[in-house]
Order: C-alpha cells, then structure tokens, then sequence
C-alpha cells in the first residue's frame, strides 16, 4: 500500500520544456552608454565569441525599437548573424544600417508636431471642414475696432 501513485507535476504557464525559464528570449540586450545612449548587442551564435554590435541610439525608446526591427529581420533571414563570409558580413551591416535608419525615420515621424497636416490651401477631410466657403486664414476679423490685437499693436490695414 506504500506504493502510491504521484500525479504528474503541473506544467505552469510560460515555462518551456528546455528547463531554463523563459519560453523564448530575445538574443538581443542593451547597454548604457555614454550620454544617456543606449548601445544593442546581439549574443553570440554560430562561431562568434563576441557579442555583435547592431547599432547605439539616442534613448531606450529607440533602442527597443531597433530590437524590434532586427527581430524582424532576421526572422526573414534567418542564419543573417550566422554568415562568416565577407558576403555575409557585407550583408549583415547593410541590413544593420537600414534598420538603423528605418527606427530613426519612424521616431521622426512621431516626433513632428500633430498640427503640421497638409500646408495652406490643403483640402480638409473630415469633422473639421467648414461648409460656409471660408477657410480660418481668410475669415474676417471679429474683433471690434477699438481694442489692439495680441500682438499689442493696433491692426491699421485696410482692406
């Protein structure tokens, strides 16, 4: 009677079978540098010993993205980091560069003011169309005559 049964132990979410944790980490880590940079590395795979230097940005924001980025990419090519030739590595920095510049071009493109739309003269689309034939830079002023505009002056043109 002593030889009892045991359950098999509980297998717990995100928990792979290969025994050491995480289900699949990113090869890729971050360092601070200089400045408040941030410089990505890649582990070394195949027959590299050193980690490979993929690319220093300007904060973390960015670092991330680039990690994305080359995630991404290697995910279409997938022995990129592997390659030992002069071909290889030729192509390796390539698509280091343009994942570089593709995470720097996505970050500007973010960070240009929301008001910055089409120019003057633009088409409106949308809710915010006026229907009375005036666009807001050539709408009559409304102010009465007597007090002076906000830039201090008083408003002497005539029309």
């Amino acid at each position: 009677m002593t030889d009892k049964k045991r359950r098999p132990a509980k297998k717990r979410p995100g928990r792979s079978t290969n025994g050491r944790g995480a289900a699949s980490k990113s090869p890729y880590f971050l360092q601070p540098a200089r400045q408040g940079s941030v410089t990505v590395f890649r582990r070394p795979a195949g027959n590299r010993i050193d980690a490979k230097l993929c690319g220093t940005m300007p904060n973390r924001a960015m670092a991330l993205s680039l990690v994305k980025q080359l995630e991404k990419a290697e995910s279409v090519v997938h022995d990129l980091f592997l390659e030992a030739t002069d071909d290889g590595i030729e192509a390796l920095e390539a698509v280091l560069e343009a994942c570089r510049q593709s995470v720097a071009r996505r970050i500007e493109q973010q960070q240009a003011p929301a008001g910055s739309g089409p120019g003057p003269g633009a088409r409106r689309r949308g809710r915010g169309r006026r229907r009375g034939g005036q666009s807001p830079a050539t709408e009559p002023d409304t102010r009465s005559a007597g007090q002076p505009s906000a830039g201090g002056a008083e408003d002497t043109s005539a029309a």
